[in-house]
């Protein structure tokens, strides 16, 4: 019997079809996230009076990039023995597509499965690419595109609430969700837990309103680092606390001291903790 006091989360997983092709709310705020990203960037850049013509190619970078980097993050870090067992896993890899077991019939199936770490590192080369191409600088790019990123970020892991996944412990506190997938189940029963989707979609965005404060307030200038470096250090950081009240993403993390999420974001944490601190004796702006 579910306690009144926790919540019963079980929103439906489309928001609407075009056709015979399901538009999920977890797509959804991803674009949304995207979308955001990129008009936040394209007001940076118009304040600091960069060129539109270099800004006009930075959503396709990022876009593939992040998604890219994500898909090929997950389907690396948390299950490469599905996707580089067989031939039909490899496919899967590239391709938002299912195959049916034992048959070379397919569905079409979006990209179930996306890491953020593989998102960050896929984001990273293809500013690297783009950089290249626009020749702007280096911390100039990484800077502006760090003060949006926590913003989209939030917006991936309401997606993530939506789809009921990368649920929390168990818990009994009263704001509690009751999440009704599978994921979330013991022995068949729904239990409540931790929505540790959206404690990390609000830390997000509160890491997003930190990150434009200082920006507006000037505590260092866009093109040093310090921006890209707190979007690193402040993300992966709550990134890694969270995890201790999450339920465990796939069997060979059980036992582990530390999960394959807490591993992947300690080099964030220190690399961002440098690229703020290497700023400390250079002058305000």
């Amino acid at each position: 019997m579910l306690l009144p006091l926790f919540i019963d989360w079980q929103p439906k997983l489309e928001l609407f079809t075009i056709g015979s092709m399901p538009v999920r709310w977890y797509s959804l705020m991803w674009m949304i996230g995207l979308i955001a990203a990129y008009f936040i960037v394209k007001r940076l850049y118009e304040k600091q009076r960069i060129p539109a013509e270099k800004f006009d190619p930075l959503f396709i970078y990022c876009f593939i990039g992040v998604i890219a980097g994500a898909r090929l993050g997950h389907c690396l870090f948390y299950e490469p023995s599905v996707y580089l067992g067989s031939l039909k896993g490899f496919i899967e890899m590239f391709l938002p597509i299912k195959f049916v077991a034992d048959s070379w019939d397919w569905h079409f199936h979006g990209y179930a499965g996306l890491a953020s770490h593989g998102g960050a590192i896929g984001l990273f080369i293809a500013l690297l690419l783009y950089m290249k191409k626009t020749g702007l600088s280096f911390f100039t790019v990484l800077d502006n595109v760090a003060i949006a990123t926590p913003f989209t970020a939030c917006c991936i892991r309401l997606g993530n609430l939506m789809n009921s996944e990368i649920v929390g412990s168990q818990t009994d506190v009263p704001w509690a969700f009751i999440f009704h997938s599978s994921d979330a189940m013991v022995d068949g029963q729904l239990v409540p837990r931790h929505p540790a989707q959206l404690y990390e979609a609000i830390a997000y965005l509160i890491i997003f309103i930190i990150g434009i404060i200082f920006y507006y307030k000037k505590i260092r200038p866009v093109g040093q680092g310090y921006y890209f470096g707190f979007c690193m250090a402040a993300i992966f950081l709550f990134r890694f606390f969270v995890e201790f009240i999450k339920k465990e993403q796939v069997d060979f993390e059980r036992g582990m001291v530390l999960d394959m999420g807490q591993i992947l974001s300690i080099p964030f944490i220190i690399a961002g903790i440098y690229f703020m601190l290497r700023q400390k004796n250079r002058p305000l702006a």
